[in-house]
């Protein structure tokens, strides 16, 4: 089970091939890339609307069915995970750093750069830019998780079949078939979302990491500095994933959790605590009032802005879609032993309020400032905003320490959860693969990491993140039939059974 398969060696030269291309002809690499990024939003747009609002519609069938009794797991089985670990675990690897950059940078961007619909600055763009972050963060994008985790959870530890994505698909196409080079082309592409994905990810965090020590420290801001934090990131991962899932992911996951609540509840008191609860309530109200409209807009008139929907909501739609391969392996084997519907509660619910949370603690706080005029939060890079704005509230300097530390926490988790899931995809499907598998997987997307920073092939390859989402879209849809298939199977055999059982306790005397 822990040999290496074919799938590593087809992904790892698809990696090498992209590097080399961002290397030596970015922009030749970015160029290409925005185009059939830019063709797929305008042609796709209505796909990814309706594919992410029928994901959600079947996570919500599942937990009221009677399916949601079944569990991830034999009957007997219990969490392997405590309740509070698993969450911290599962939103460590599923939102993570990313919304560290989001929660100050992306309400400020609705709100005074390009608001959708409305006049920049203005009371209502102000408001609606708390809701759209709500709305691209929050149960939409779990949903995407929740589905692909779901089904990986149910065949491996219900049914017993390798951990793999083409695996989950053997009930519509046959063992034969997903163990030939049709499943080994799910897998790769599983591979290789996940490698890009996270090489992205940790070029950009060491840009951060780099931003908030220039901030507190006046240390140097170039790639010599990014270089070191990324390689010093790497020793930590690859420690991390050397001691396995029960310990380094679990332990960094729960302290991680814990400092970050620390700091947004310093800044929930320091900041503008009773704008921070007025503006939460209010536009928590605005987006369950205005879910279906927000879900649903596509202005096929361009009557309101059609480019501010592909560059966002179908832009975030296809980023989470890309990001399902390595976050739903992740949840999924974390997940083993709980219930179909306490499952999707959990992954549904609580990282959504969690989200909500943050993002009205930051994000009204940076709105606060920029409304105040008391700083241009708006012009600040995506890297340096969250510090901007922590510098102008008391604590300033602790908490953007402090931040640093998050950040670097989700810059390992992270990494360090995307190296188990590729020893996985790697190794056949194995829960436990070898070290060596996850250290060269480690090595390598620090390595992709820093030749794309270097040579700013960055945006090429999350570009290449997009496009490789809209087959796996496809991917995902016939998880969920499968899914479908073998689990009302199983209840309607059980319930066969169970009836069987009771007619021969009860014999009908005619």
């Amino acid at each position: 089970m822990n040999k290496v398969s074919s799938v590593f060696w087809y992904a790892l030269a698809i990696c090498v091939v992209l590097v080399i291309w961002g290397a030596v002809a970015p922009e030749q690499l970015q160029s290409l890339t925005s185009n059939l990024t830019s063709y797929i939003s305008e042609a796709f747009g209505w796909y990814y609307l309706l594919l992410i609002m029928l994901l959600l519609a079947f996570c919500i069938y599942l937990m009221f069915s009677r399916l949601g009794k079944i569990k991830l797991g034999k009957d007997d089985e219990k969490p392997e995970f405590s309740t509070p670990t698993w969450f911290a675990m599962l939103f460590s690897a599923g939102m993570g750093m990313g919304l560290v950059f989001w929660t100050t940078a992306e309400p400020i961007a609705h709100a005074f750069k390009n608001p959708p619909r409305l006049e920049p600055g203005s009371d209502e763009a102000i408001k609606q830019s708390l809701q759209y972050s709500f709305f691209h963060w929050g149960i939409h994008a779990w949903a995407v998780y929740g589905v692909v985790a779901l089904v990986l959870a149910y065949f491996k530890f219900r049914k017993g079949y390798p951990g793999l994505l083409s695996a989950t698909l053997i009930p519509i196409f046959g063992e034969k078939s997903m163990r030939g080079m049709p499943g080994k082309l799910i897998d790769t592409l599983a591979v290789f979302a996940t490698v890009v994905g996270v090489a992205s990810t940790l070029g950009f965090g060491s840009a951060q990491i780099n931003g908030g020590l220039n901030y507190l420290f006046n240390t140097p801001s170039n790639y010599g500095m990014q270089l070191l934090i990324l390689a010093t990131s790497t020793v930590l991962f690859i420690f991390s994933a050397w001691s396995g899932i029960g310990k380094g992911i679990k332990y960094l996951s729960n302290i991680n959790m814990g400092l970050g609540f620390v700091l947004l509840l310093i800044l929930f008191i320091v900041g503008p605590t009773l704008y921070i609860l007025n503006m939460f309530t209010t536009t928590l109200g605005g987006y369950i009032t205005n879910f279906f409209d927000m879900s649903f807009r596509l202005s096929p008139l361009n009557e309101d802005g059609r480019t501010w929907i592909d560059n966002w909501t179908i832009f975030y739609w296809a980023w989470w879609v890309s990001w399902a391969p390595f976050v739903g392996i992740f949840i999924a084997r974390v997940s083993k032993g709980r219930t179909i519907k306490e499952f999707l509660l959990g992954v549904l619910i609580v990282p959504s309020i969690v989200c909500f949370i943050f993002f009205a603690v930051f994000g009204v706080s940076a709105l606060n400032i920029e409304q105040n005029g008391i700083d241009a939060i708006s012009k600040y890079t995506l890297e340096t905003t969250t510090f901007g704005v922590l510098q102008h509230y008391p604590l300033g300097d602790f908490m953007a320490l402090l931040t640093i530390v998050v950040i670097a926490i989700f810059f390992i988790t992270s990494a360090d959860s995307a190296t188990f899931v590729l020893g996985m995809l790697s190794t056949g499907g194995s829960i436990n693969p070898p070290n060596t598998v996850k250290m060269t997987w480690g090595l390598t997307m620090s390595a992709m990491a820093a030749i794309i920073v270097y040579f700013g092939g960055t945006q090429g390859l999350q570009n290449m993140l997009i496009i490789a989402a809209l087959p796996f879209s496809v991917v995902m849809i016939l998880m969920g039939v499968s899914f479908y298939k073998a689990a009302h199977y199983e209840t309607e055999k059980r319930q066969k059974e169970k009836k069987k059982k009771e007619q021969s306790h009860n014999p009908i005397v005619s």
